[in-house]
């Protein structure tokens, strides 16, 4: 169907400049999570305080992520993107000078996380403009990539800058960084390419709102999400809380969490092109939550640290690849509804359930040990749970026209 259609090389250009900027929005997310400990004793506040700065993330994105979609749909990507950019630019750089302060780094990460959704929504919206639909799983697999690799970062290197140097530092570099990069998207960043390089045809926003809730395989994507984001939200804002009652330091911790990332850029690097190739997204879907569970599994009992590392790569490497397929294919069940507004809705109920996720396994967890192992013995039953819902999925009809 696309094959004629004309395609340019910009486009990797354009998703490159993308790239760089999920990362580094993702890497002031979770920021945090590795040095929980450290960063409670800097800034003489408690465990859950320090991770209020990444869930603050996910309470911003419920009450942004339907306005951030109607500016990306309505305005297009250099407005509703460069919102996000500059966003994270300017509280980035913010968070970095007055980084001792506790009080001035929540409001920096609030500042940050508005700029979220305005990044996060547009991952289809920068496939379904500058891709033809035989590389479009391709293209949001890297843009979730970029999710991905930010937050590997965030999680092995922010304990190695502090062990070495001290949060401060840590905090002024990246924010250097952000600034940087928002100069660069600035520079780069292009609308449109020349020509429509495929289907590009949309409904109005709120019109699209009210097709895709009547969309019963919406709704069930919808659940999906809602367990499998909410889980690798939780995970990972915990993860140095997870390992720490067995005696494993913030660098392991941070390398647990950064290896589980890895395994994730594996996973949206190697599945998704399969996924464009084949023309099918339900079996790959399938493939991904139940690979998912072996891994989670390891993350809740394992006492060795080789077999943690383990465990955290399988985790990812599944887990982590079904976002991509996911928001690919939530855009192509609910044409022709705008991308940001399914691609937003979709990381919205991951934002809802990470919050009560996080939530509940700090209550969850054993009074006296600190253990999370019957949380995430519950998360486990919740990933089975997911993967039969995910049988009654059905393949969409533009894939199947294809």
């Amino acid at each position: 169907m696309d094959g004629s259609m004309k395609v340019f090389k910009y486009r990797w250009v354009m998703l490159g400049v993308f790239m760089l900027v999920v990362a580094i929005n993702q890497l002031m997310w979770i920021s945090f999570a590795p040095i929980t400990g450290e960063a409670a004793g800097f800034y003489g506040v408690s465990d859950l305080a320090i991770g209020l700065l990444s869930m603050v993330f996910m309470i911003v994105f419920i009450v942004v992520s339907i306005p951030a979609s109607w500016v990306i749909d309505t305005y297009g990507i250099r407005v509703g993107v460069g919102i996000g950019v500059v966003l994270t630019g300017l509280f980035g750089l913010l968070r970095g000078v007055f980084a001792a302060d506790y009080t001035w780094v929540l409001v920096s990460q609030i500042g940050i996380a508005i700029g979220q959704p305005f990044i996060l929504n547009a991952i289809t919206k920068i496939a379904g403009r500058w891709f033809p639909m035989r590389e479009r799983a391709t293209a949001a697999g890297l843009g979730s990539l970029a999710i991905y690799a930010g937050i590997f970062t965030g999680l092995a290197v922010t304990p190695m800058l502090v062990q070495r140097s001290s949060i401060p530092t840590a905090l002024m570099i990246y924010g250097a960084v952000s600034m940087a990069i928002t100069a660069v998207f600035a520079v780069l960043a292009r609308e449109r390419p020349p020509e429509p390089v495929g289907p590009e045809e949309r409904s109005l926003v709120f019109d699209g709102l009210k097709s895709v809730f009547r969309n019963r395989q919406f709704i069930l994507l919808l659940v999906l999400f809602f367990i499998g984001l909410g889980l690798f939200n939780a995970v990972t804002t915990w993860i140095e809380d997870i390992v720490r009652p067995r005696g494993f330091s913030i660098e392991q911790a941070g390398l647990i969490g950064g290896l589980m990332v890895i395994g994730g850029i594996v996973g949206a690097v190697v599945i998704p092109p399969f996924s464009d190739r084949l023309q099918r997204r339900i079996p790959f879907i399938l493939l991904a939550l139940g690979g998912a569970i072996p891994g989670l599994i390891g993350i809740t009992f394992a006492t060795s640290y080789p077999l943690l590392l383990i465990s955290a790569f399988i985790l990812g490497a599944f887990l982590l690849a079904s976002g991509p397929l996911g928001f690919q294919y939530g855009a192509e069940i609910t044409y022709p509804a705008p991308e940001g507004t399914s691609n937003g809705l979709l990381l919205l109920a991951g934002q809802v359930s990470g919050i009560a996720f996080i939530i509940g396994m700090d209550m969850l967890k054993s009074p006296s040990t600190g253990s999370m192992t019957l949380p995430l013995i519950i998360l486990t039953g919740a990933m089975g749970a997911a993967l039969l819902l995910a049988t009654r999925l059905t393949e969409s009809a533009l894939v199947r026209n294809q």
